[in-house]
C-alpha cells in the first residue's frame, strides 16, 4: 500500500514537514510503519484545500440526497476491506482483533447512518401573519476541523467525518500520532468514491505542533476535539479566540451503581464490556463500580474471578469475542495506570487482583480490582485510562447517588435494579449525558452521546449530532 504513512491533503498522498514517526505493534514493539508527521504549513494547505472546496458551492450545491449516498459508500467501502483495516487497527493500537473488527463494523454504521440522515436536515417556515413569508435555512459552519484520540481512532473520526459531510461542511481530520496508519483508511474511502478534492483531508501529527495549528486557525469555522481534559480546555480557548463553536467530549469516571435486587450475572458480563474493553483505555469506561453493602463482597468476589480468567496477550491472537484483552497502546500508558494502582493502595485501597504489569514483553497490564476504595481517593476521582475498576460500598441511595455524582465529570452512568421505578428515579438523579439501565454501552449509534461537567459539551451520535454542523439563518420576507 504505496499510500500507508503519509498524509491525505486536497486529493493527493503527500509526506509531512515534520519529519517521521516510527509506528509501533505495543504487543511486540514490532516496527509497523513510519508515519509523515504534518507541521502548521501542512495544516495551512490541508484548511486552505477544505477552504476552497466549502467556497466552490460543490459539497453545498449538491442535492443532500447525493451527499449521503457519498457518505453511505464510504461505509461500503470499509466494510469491503474490513479484514485489513481491523488487522492494520490491531497492530498500531493493540486492541484484540475481534474488538477491531467490531470498531471498523461501527464506523461503516456511521456512515451508514449519517449518511441516510443527509436528506432530514431541514428547516421551517415560521406564520408571521398576512404579508409575509418566514423560513429558516440550516446551513453548513463550512470548514470542520476534526481532532481524533487513540483509542478509538475509526468509531470516533467516523461520526465526524460523516456528520461533516453529509451536512455539507468540508472537514480536516488530524489523527493521533499513536494510531495513524488505520486512520488513512478515511481518506482511501473518500478517493474511492469520488470525493470532491479538498472535501477530506487527512493529516497526522503531535498535539502541540499540528493540533494546536489545526485548533487555532483562522480558516476553520468549528471544532470536534475528543480527549483528554486539559487539551480540551487549550482547545476551547484557542476557539474562543476566534469564537467559532466547540464539540468537546473529554473524560469520564463513570459509576454503575448497583442495587441488591440486580442480576449479577448480567452485571458481570457488563463488568467486562464497562472497563475491559480495550483495555479500558474507554472515555465512558464502567471505572467506578458503587455497590449496595448486601451485594458488596460478592460482587467483589465475582469481579476478582472475571479478572483472573481474562486472556491478556497480544490483539492479533485474539481474534473471537470473549474474555480477553489486549496491551495498553504503549508502556507510558501502562505506566501511568499501574503508578495510580500502586498510589491507591498506599492511600488504604486493597489490590484484590492485578496491579501490575504482565511479566512478559510489551504494555501488557493485569486487569485490576480494588477494594476499600472512599469517594475521595485519587483512584475514585481521576481517569485511569486503563483496565482498573474501583469498588466502593453504599448503605442508602441518596448516598449512592452522591457517590456517583461525587466527581468533576458527567459523561456516563449506570444503575443495576430489576425495579423499573428505582431505575427510572435514579436515571433523573445521576448527572450524566447518558444513563445505562441494566446494560452497560446500550444504545449505539443513533443515541447521543457527550457530557456533563467537565466531560465537555456538545453531544455526538444520533441526530442530535447533526446540529453541531449547521448553523440556523432565518429569511424573513415582505410580500405584497
Amino acid at each position: 500500500m504505496t499510500d500507508l504513512g503519509r498524509n491525505h491533503i486536497a486529493g493527493e498522498w503527500v509526506d509531512g514537514g515534520a519529519g517521521t514517526i516510527p509506528v509501533t505493534d505495543p504487543a511486540t514493539g514490532e516496527l509497523v510503519a513510519q508515519q509523515a508527521l504534518a507541521d502548521a504549513a501542512d495544516v495551512d494547505r490541508a484548511v486552505a484545500a477544505a477552504r476552497a472546496c466549502h467556497a466552490s458551492g460543490v459539497l453545498t450545491d449538491m442535492r443532500p440526497l447525493e451527499r449521503g449516498r457519498l457518505v453511505q459508500r464510504m461505509g461500503d467501502v470499509f466494510r469491503a476491506n474490513a479484514d485489513d483495516i481491523a488487522t492494520l487497527l490491531t497492530r498500531e493500537q493493540g486492541k484484540p482483533l475481534w474488538e477491531a473488527r467490531g470498531e471498523v463494523e461501527n464506523a461503516a454504521k456511521y456512515f451508514e447512518y449519517f449518511g441516510n440522515q443527509a436528506s432530514t436536515v431541514e428547516g421551517k417556515s415560521i406564520p408571521l401573519g398576512a404579508g409575509y413569508l418566514d423560513f429558516t435555512l440550516m446551513e453548513p459552519y463550512g470548514v470542520s476541523a476534526q481532532i481524533i484520540p487513540w483509542n478509538f481512532p475509526l468509531e470516533i473520526a467516523a461520526r465526524s467525518i460523516a456528520c461533516g459531510i453529509a451536512t455539507g461542511n468540508a472537514c480536516v481530520v488530524k489523527s493521533s500520532e499513536m494510531t495513524p496508519l488505520s486512520s488513512g483508511w478515511f481518506a482511501r474511502a473518500g478517493e474511492a468514491v469520488g470525493l470532491p478534492k479538498g472535501a477530506l483531508n487527512v493529516l497526522t501529527g503531535y498535539g502541540h505542533e499540528a493540533g494546536a495549528a489545526l485548533a487555532s486557525h483562522p480558516g476553520i469555522d468549528m471544532i470536534v476535539f475528543t480527549g483528554s481534559v486539559a487539551t480540551g480546555q487549550r482547545i476551547a480557548s484557542a476557539a474562543a479566540q476566534s469564537l467559532i463553536p466547540c464539540v468537546l467530549e473529554l473524560g469520564g469516571k463513570s459509576a454503575a451503581v448497583v442495587h441488591p435486587d440486580a442480576d449479577l450475572d448480567g452485571f458481570l458480563t457488563s463488568v467486562r464490556k464497562g472497563i475491559f474493553t480495550n483495555a479500558g483505555q474507554v472515555c465512558s469506561a464502567m471505572s467506578r463500580v458503587v455497590a449496595h453493602e448486601d451485594v458488596h463482597d460478592e460482587i467483589a468476589d465475582r469481579m476478582v474471578a472475571l479478572a483472573t480468567s481474562m486472556s491478556v496477550g497480544p490483539g492479533l491472537e485474539r481474534t473471537a469475542f470473549g474474555a480477553n484483552m489486549g496491551p495498553m497502546v504503549s508502556e507510558a500508558q501502562r505506566d501511568r495506570a499501574v503508578r495510580m494502582v500502586a498510589e491507591a493502595e498506599a492511600a488504604g485501597a486493597k489490590v484484590v487482583t492485578g496491579g501490575r504489569p504482565l511479566n512478559r514483553p510489551g504494555a501488557f497490564m493485569e486487569p485490576t480490582v480494588l477494594t476499600g476504595v472512599t469517594p475521595d481517593m485519587e483512584i475514585a476521582q481521576e481517569e485511569v485510562f486503563g483496565p482498573v475498576v474501583a469498588l466502593i460500598r453504599w448503605r442508602d441511595e441518596d448516598e449512592a447517588i452522591r457517590i456517583a455524582n461525587g466527581t468533576k465529570y458527567g459523561l456516563v452512568a449506570g444503575v443495576f435494579t430489576r425495579d423499573l421505578d428505582r431505575a427510572a428515579r435514579a436515571a433523573g438523579r445521576l448527572r450524566a449525558g447518558q444513563v445505562f439501565v441494566n446494560e452497560w454501552f446500550a444504545g449505539g449509534v443513533e443515541t447521543p452521546f457527550g457530557g456533563y461537567g467537565r466531560s465537555g459539551y456538545g453531544r455526538e451520535k444520533g441526530r442530535e449530532a447533526l446540529w453541531n454542523y449547521v448553523q440556523t439563518k432565518n429569511v424573513a420576507i415582505r410580500v405584497s
